[in-house]
C-alpha cells in the first residue's frame, strides 16, 4: 500500500496571510502550482487555490490590494504522511478538494494533489 509519504511533494509553496492575491497568482504561475499554503509564522492557517484566484479576479477591482486571507479556505483539512493513498483519495473526493497539505509533528512537510493520489492508486493495480 502506498502512503502519502510515497507520493507527496516536499516542495510546498507558502505565503504569509497578509500577502495579496496578486502575489499569490504570480507565485502560482511562476511555479506552475495549483495551490499555495497560507502561513502565519509556522502555523498553517489556510490554503489558496486556482479557483480562489479566479473567484477573486471576478469580484475584486485590484488584486494588488486584495488580501489572500479574505479568499483562502481557512483551517483546511490536513493529513499525516502515513495515511494510505486510498483513504486520502476518498477524503479528497468526498470533501470536494484537490490539494491536501501534509503535516507531521505539527510541521508542514508536504503537499499532495488528487492527481498524485489517484495516480498512485492506478499504478498499484
Amino acid at each position: 500500500m502506498a502512503t502519502l509519504r510515497d507520493v507527496m511533494s516536499g516542495n510546498v509553496v507558502t505565503l504569509a496571510s497578509d500577502s495579496t492575491m496578486c502575489d499569490a497568482a504570480q507565485v502560482m504561475v511562476r511555479g506552475g502550482f495549483g495551490s499555495v499554503v497560507v502561513m502565519q509564522g509556522r502555523m498553517l492557517v489556510g490554503i489558496l487555490t486556482e479557483r480562489d484566484v479566479l473567484r477573486s479576479a471576478a469580484e475584486e477591482t485590484d488584486l494588488r490590494a486584495a488580501a489572500v486571507e479574505k479568499w483562502m479556505t481557512p483551517d483546511p483539512d490536513t493529513a499525516s504522511p502515513d495515511l494510505d493513498t486510498e483513504e486520502a483519495a476518498g477524503l479528497m473526493l468526498s470533501r470536494g478538494f484537490r490539494h491536501l497539505p501534509i503535516i507531521e509533528n505539527g510541521e508542514l512537510v508536504g503537499m499532495v494533489s488528487l492527481r498524485d493520489v489517484l495516480s498512485a492508486r492506478i499504478g498499484q493495480r
